[in-house]
Order: C-alpha cells, then sequence, then structure tokens
C-alpha cells in the first residue's frame, strides 16, 4: 500500500476502514483494485509530436467548487449544501482553483470527505423525497434486484460512466451488510445510506478517471466517450454531466470533434455556462479582492461600506453581458457601458434617479472603456488615501500581459509620503524612477501601465487634476516588438485591447482554466490559433475551440504525478 493510502487509513475511523475493505478489497482507496499501472512512451507519430510531449494527469480531482456543484447536480438538492467550505484548502498553484498540479489529497482532506459523505448520505435517506431522486423510474419487488438497480442507476451518475459487473456485485455485498453495521430505518433505506457512503467516498467521484489506456499510433491515448463528456462538463459547467450528455456518451457521440462540438454548444448555451464564466474571470481578475473595501473616511467621508460587494456584482454583471451577447476581450477591455445601483452611480459621477436594483448604462467614453477603468479594479489597486500605481501596474502585467515580473526584493521602503509631492505620479517616480536601483523594472514594465490610470482616484472615481495640479497620465511600454505610447485610461486600453500579447495572455489563461494545468510547450499551435480567435472572434468561440483540440479528447502517455 502507498503511502497516500496509508495516510488514508490512520485518519479513517473504523466503520469507513471496513466499509472500504468490504468495496474495494482492502484499499482504502482506489477503484475496485488499484489504478493501472503508468503507461510507457509509445510510438509517435511526427505531426502529434508536440500534443505527445504534453504531461497530463489521468486522475484529475474535482476542486471544492466542483464537488459541490457535482453533490447539488447528483442528488438534485435545492442549494448547495455548504459542507465544501470546511474542507481542506489546496495550496496555492498559479491562478485558478482548478490546477491539477496542487490538487492532491492529504490525510486530512480525506477525512473530510469522509465526514460529508456521511452526513449526506442521512441528509438523503432521512428525506423521502431526496431518496426517491436517487432511484430509477422502474424500481423492481424483489430485495437483491432493487439494491442492484439503484447500484446501476445512482453508479452510472456518480462515477459519470456505467459500472463494471465487479463494481456492482461489491456495492451489492455492501448493501446486504448495511443492517448489521448500521440501525434506524428499514433494510433497503440503510444499504442505500451506506452505499452512498462509498460512492461519495470513492476516487471515481473525487476523481475524473481516465481508465483508457491503449497507445494509438499517434502516441496519445484517445479517451472515450464517457471521459470526454466529464471533460467537457467540467470545463464548461463546473459540474458533473446532465443525463443528455451521459447518454450521448452511451451512445458513443463524444469521440470525434463534431459530436462534441454539438454537446458543447448545448452546454454554452445553458445557464450553468454563466457560472464558469464568472468564476473564471473572477479567478483571473481577483473579484475575491474586491469584498470589504476600505477607504480613509477622511479622505472619502461618503464611500460606502457595500462599495465592495456592489462592484464585483457591477463586474460580473458586465462580463456576463459582454460575454453572452458575443463580445470578447476586445468588448472586455474598451465597451463603455456598464451595471451600477445608487451608490455605484454616485462614484461614477452619474447624474438621474437610481436605487438599489443594479441597471445598465452608458459611461462617458472619454473616462471609461472597459474592466481596467471600472470601480473594482481602480479602488482595489489603490491605498485607503491614493491610488496605487504599482499595483495597478503589476496587475495590468501579471494578469493581462502575462509578463514575467521578477520578484520583488526583500525589505523594500515603502513610497514616501504624499505631503512632500503634488502629484502621486511624482511620488512613485521619485521612489522607483529613471536613477533610483528599482528603475529596470519599475521604469520599463510595471509604472507605464499604472500611469496611465492616474486619472482615477483611490475610489476609481475619474479626476481631471491631483491637488490642484495637472495629472500626466501618458507612458510607454515595449509592446509587441515595438513601442506603445498611450495617455490616459482610454488609450491604455485600447492600445491592449489591439496588442497579440495580450490576445495571447487571456488565451493561455483560458487553456490553463479550461483543461485545469498550466500551460505548456506542447500547447504552442493550439495557441497560436486561440490567440487568433481572442483577437478576432468571442469568448465563446474561445471556449469552443478548446473542446475541438486534440489535446481536449486525447491524454498523453506520459504522466504526471503529484
Amino acid at each position: 500500500m502507498s503511502n497516500f493510502k496509508k495516510g488514508v487509513r490512520r485518519v479513517w475511523p473504523f466503520r469507513t476502514v471496513l466499509v472500504a475493505t468490504m468495496l474495494f478489497g482492502g484499499a482504502c482507496v482506489g477503484t475496485v483494485g488499484d489504478p493501472p499501472e503508468r503507461l510507457t512512451d509509445g510510438p509517435v507519430d511526427p505531426v502529434d509530436k508536440e500534443i505527445a510531449s504534453l504531461v497530463t494527469t489521468r486522475f484529475p480531482r474535482l476542486s471544492h467548487e466542483q464537488w459541490e456543484n457535482t453533490v447539488v447536480d447528483l442528488f438534485g438538492l435545492d442549494a448547495p449544501t455548504g459542507l465544501s467550505l470546511g474542507f481542506t484548502g489546496d495550496a496555492l498553484g498559479g491562478v485558478f482553483d482548478n490546477n491539477q498540479a496542487v490538487m492532491v489529497v492529504p490525510p486530512n482532506l480525506w477525512a473530510d470527505y469522509q465526514v460529508a459523505a456521511e452526513q449526506l448520505s442521512l441528509l438523503i435517506t432521512e428525506d423521502a423525497t431526496l431518496l426517491a431522486r436517487t432511484l430509477p423510474a422502474d424500481m423492481p419487488s424483489e430485495a437483491d434486484a432493487r439494491a442492484r438497480a439503484y447500484i446501476q442507476h445512482f453508479g452510472r451518475r456518480a462515477y459519470r460512466r456505467p459500472l463494471t459487473s465487479s463494481e456492482v456485485d461489491a456495492y451489492a455485498q455492501l448493501f446486504a451488510s448495511a443492517p448489521t453495521l448500521l440501525s434506524g430505518a428499514d433494510d433497503f433505506t440503510l444499504g442505500v445510506r451506506l452505499t452512498l457512503q462509498a460512492f461519495l467516498q470513492s476516487p471515481n467521484f473525487l476523481y475524473r478517471v481516465e481508465t483508457s489506456s491503449e497507445v494509438s499510433a499517434d502516441g496519445l491515448v484517445h479517451l472515450n466517450s464517457w471521459e470526454v463528456a466529464s471533460k467537457l462538463s467540467y470545463m464548461l459547467w463546473n459540474t458533473m454531466p446532465d443525463e443528455e450528455l451521459l447518454q450521448a456518451a452511451e451512445d458513443g457521440k463524444l469521440t470525434d470533434p463534431a459530436g462534441i462540438l454539438q454537446q458543447a454548444e448545448r452546454l454554452l448555451a445553458d445557464e450553468r455556462a454563466h457560472a464558469m464564466v464568472k468564476n473564471f474571470h473572477a479567478q483571473l481578475y481577483q473579484f475575491d479582492h474586491y469584498h470589504d473595501l476600505y477607504k480613509d473616511p477622511g479622505f472619502y467621508p461618503n464611500f460606502p461600506a457595500t462599495a465592495g460587494d456592489d462592484m464585483r456584482r457591477e463586474a460580473e454583471m458586465f462580463i456576463d453581458d459582454v460575454v453572452f451577447s458575443g463580445g470578447g476581450l476586445r468588448e472586455l477591455l474598451t465597451s463603455t457601458f456598464t451595471y451600477v445601483n445608487a451608490d455605484l452611480a454616485k462614484l461614477y459621477g452619474l447624474e438621474g434617479n437610481f436605487g438599489s436594483e443594479f441597471v445598465r448604462v452608458d459611461l462617458d467614453p472619454s473616462e471609461r472603456a472597459g474592466l481596467l477603468t471600472r470601480l473594482g479594479f481602480l479602488a482595489t489597486n489603490s491605498t485607503p488615501r491614493e491610488q496605487n500605481t504599482i499595483h495597478r501596474g503589476v496587475f495590468v502585467n501579471l494578469r493581462v500581459l502575462c509578463t514575467d515580473l521578477p520578484a520583488p526584493p526583500n525589505n523594500v521602503p515603502g513610497l514616501p509620503s504624499a505631503d512632500a509631492f503634488k502629484t502621486n505620479r511624482e511620488r512613485v517616480e521619485a521612489h522607483t524612477g529613471e536613477g533610483t536601483c528599482a528603475a529596470s523594472c519599475h521604469q520599463t514594465l510595471i509604472n507605464p501601465p499604472g500611469y496611465a490610470l492616474e486619472h482615477y482616484d483611490a475610489t476609481g472615481a475619474f479626476q481631471s487634476d491631483e491637488k490642484g495640479n495637472p495629472i500626466n497620465a501618458s507612458a510607454s511600454y515595449q509592446l509587441d516588438g515595438k513601442v506603445a505610447t498611450f495617455d490616459g485610461g482610454i488609450e491604455l486600453s485600447e492600445t491592449l485591447a489591439n496588442s497579440e500579447t495580450v490576445h495571447k495572455c487571456y488565451a493561455k489563461y483560458m487553456l490553463q482554466y479550461g483543461y485545469g494545468r498550466d500551460a505548456q510547450a506542447g500547447d504552442k499551435d493550439n495557441l497560436k490559433r486561440l490567440t487568433t480567435l481572442s483577437d478576432t472572434g468571442s469568448v465563446r468561440d474561445l471556449l469552443l475551440a478548446l473542446t475541438q483540440t486534440k489535446a481536449f479528447r486525447t491524454r498523453t502517455a506520459k504522466e504526471a504525478t503529484p
């Protein structure tokens, strides 16, 4: 038994170990038997060398959000359980929470899964309506047949594939043992309760296990329809496949790009795709930082305590509108409409009668263009008193341009007091500009995008001058192999929207989120195509294109290891 499995066994109570032993033949984790051995490299067709060079995993784990969404859909719950909020957190790893490189399962998380499985099994079996949702429509009358009908029906949805005959037999044995391990209900209900605990702790539920193992002549393992269905659903919905997608898998309709595209288009037309789009952009643009925004009341006495949450809602509604009306990154960076309530309308300087509900409005195109000139980004990347040129510049470099910034040196002193300078830019230049030790990085990379946003104060409000002094918002930046110059947030946003570097960065982040892994050298050709789509098409085009690559419908023979 591996150290991983030994760690799991140490934290599980006796009954859980007994259940696992009965079901999995002594292995506390794994399928019925241990996972297949890792594949060796097979022959590689020259055309597929790039794809075959990728390092991927055949056991991608569900993120905590995916676990929560899956539980809701699996049992037909009216709302999330909230159980995942108590799960042991994953280590930081890049930008997104579904990065498989850091999604290991330490003993504490296995214990969390066990507790959640037991709580859910009680919730479902103590509610007749919820229990009925786990059962097939036409249940046999004979006891063993009833148990097997339930196991096959529920197992197909929990594992996102049909159970093998040996798996059905193992679950049936566990089902029959329930009255000797549990009490408080009839034998059938106890059988469901115990097997639910096992289903919800199985790696086949907690992971998107890809059992396909044959290496084709092109050096790749081609995923079967069930595996593609799960990959598609978790990419576009962040949850398990619905019945129509499972049926498409059962009918073998997901083995070619055309069949995958048909289902991908259907999934993107569903409401659940909106949540996925929101989640991707919220992580990319750090909307969680908007919560509990604080501004010094001595400087901004009318800044609402709820402004940060309102700003996040504004950003989410803006992105949803752009994406699902057919827009792309260009529109995200340059569109002049937004959504406001009364508090945000005041910060934008809008006139009119506004209430607590958010309404769509057009902003002054000479002051606002896209996400980088919206209140949330600007106010979050500011101090309680002043705009933060450096934070704004770092954000643009990391999340918009994908610049590989070096780590800041240790013990860097803060900016000098603002009182000694006429403008914020003067203060930043004195600390990081030409002639300072920080000039090499700040002068060429960090500061220029931040300088372009000097017209926006610490709350994100537009300012024509600073303490009565004129504002210099002009700067230049080496972009796409040439020097780009801009003056102010509007020109900065337009410059970025027309940049190949920016579209490549956005495409790279979308690939990383969609595939649940870091971009690799083997993604070069796919990224080139995605970059072109980002420049000329929509976010929807990008998402669909991600489902059409060979990298999506295959797995490499070389596997990633934890």
